[in-house]
């Protein structure tokens, strides 16, 4: 693999025992108009296992008797990865994710006085006996079981403190902060992680949407103020704008900040459009490490640079995320990468043929955009005839 090129001023966090736990089969499929086939969901979870993501969040049980089957058939599948489950603090939502055979169940409940007052109707001190009662039912079905505040980030502080005491109390094997609007920011975000590690020994779990475009931002916060567990979704999907994307949030720690937390990154791109096929969601050309653009190049300057050495303007090579480089022609195309393909085509041009050949080109690709290889063939032959 050829030698990558990052800043030497990012800094190196050595946290290797970060969890990922991707919620793709369900936070992603929550993604409005995205429901996931049985024989989908399987091939997904297969592919996560194959990654090294840690956890899988298979589903919420209580959904349906079809929920409760398939992510039956995902814990029978013999993966790596645990098998998690989503559950309110109710006994059905435990017993339906202790029927799907899920590792670990990740309660939930709301903590912020508007979901309290607007959303449950439940007093704070209903919330804490409800936790408890949960973490009683899950030990006597003889599962583990993480606690997360619903909304955690408009919550009141101390009453969140106190949820969290109560959580690790009752036998919670870890907490979670909750950005359930995706509207803190990164500075919110380590200062809610840094505040639960002060009152709690059980690890901390982030669950981050993206609403103002900050889940990324808000993971590598949350990470480094202490947190060791990151949920994730492949290409970031999810309700209303998504969460922190798998491929962004593994590869970030890897190559950013030096710490490998044993995902394979050269796995994502074939991941991510997996996904996108699957949930029939577009992804966008400029997805980041994914995205067709993002190792494609056409600027003249760019391209002899490029051809000269790639770290010039790729700070990582596309292998490294399953992706490929691409060099397109159009407008912008400069002589030097004609002269290139002319050479590889086994195409004697004089200085000016490749310049008449390079000036037909950028005169197309002003018309269509892209000149694609047929059309590009065709102007040599017709420079080249004349």
């Amino acid at each position: 693999m050829e030698q990558i090129a990052l800043s030497p001023y990012n800094p190196r966090l050595q946290r290797s025992g970060v969890i990922v736990y991707d919620s793709t089969l369900r936070d992603g499929e929550q993604t409005p108009g995205v429901a996931f086939t049985p024989e989908q969901k399987l091939k997904i979870a297969q592919l996560l296992d194959d990654a090294g993501v840690h956890q899988i969040e298979a589903g919420f049980p209580a959904v349906s008797e079809n929920e409760v089957r398939t992510i039956r058939a995902i814990a029978d599948l013999g993966l790596k990865a645990d098998i998690l489950g989503l559950s309110r603090v109710t006994k059905g939502d435990i017993d339906a994710a202790v029927d799907a055979g899920v590792d670990l169940v990740l309660l939930f409940v709301g903590t912020s006085d508007i979901h309290l007052r607007y959303k449950m109707k439940k007093s704070r001190e209903d919330v804490l006996s409800m936790i408890t009662d949960s973490l009683d039912h899950c030990r006597a079905r003889g599962v583990k079981a993480a606690v997360s505040a619903e909304d955690t980030t408009r919550t009141d502080l101390e009453f969140l403190m106190q949820v969290y005491r109560t959580a690790e109390a009752g036998g919670a094997v870890r907490v979670g902060v909750t950005d359930t609007l995706g509207c803190a920011t990164p500075e919110a975000i380590s200062m809610l992680v840094s505040r639960a590690r002060q009152e709690v020994k059980v690890p901390i779990a982030l669950h981050l949407h993206n609403d103002y475009g900050l889940a990324l931002a808000n993971a590598f916060a949350g990470v480094k103020a202490g947190a060791t567990a990151v949920t994730t979704t492949v290409n970031g999907i999810g309700e209303r704008a998504g969460n922190v994307p798998l491929e962004q949030f593994a590869v970030g720690m890897k190559y950013l900040y030096n710490s490998d937390i044993g995902i394979d990154c050269t796995k994502m791109k074939a991941l991510s459009d997996t996904v996108c096929e699957f949930s029939g969601l577009h992804k966008p050309r400029n997805q980041p490490l994914v995205g067709t653009n993002v190792f494609a190049h056409e600027s003249g300057i760019h391209v002899a640079a490029i051809l000269n050495c790639p770290m010039t303007y790729e700070s990582l090579p596309p292998q490294a995320v399953g992706n490929e480089r691409h060099i397109i022609m159009g407008k912008k195309t400069g002589v030097n990468y004609v002269k290139k393909r002319l050479v590889d085509m086994n195409v004697d041009a004089t200085d000016e043929q490749a310049t008449e050949i390079c000036r037909r080109v950028k005169e197309l690709g002003e018309r269509i955009g892209r000149v694609s290889d047929d059309q590009f063939a065709r102007i040599v032959h017709e420079v080249m005839d004349a």
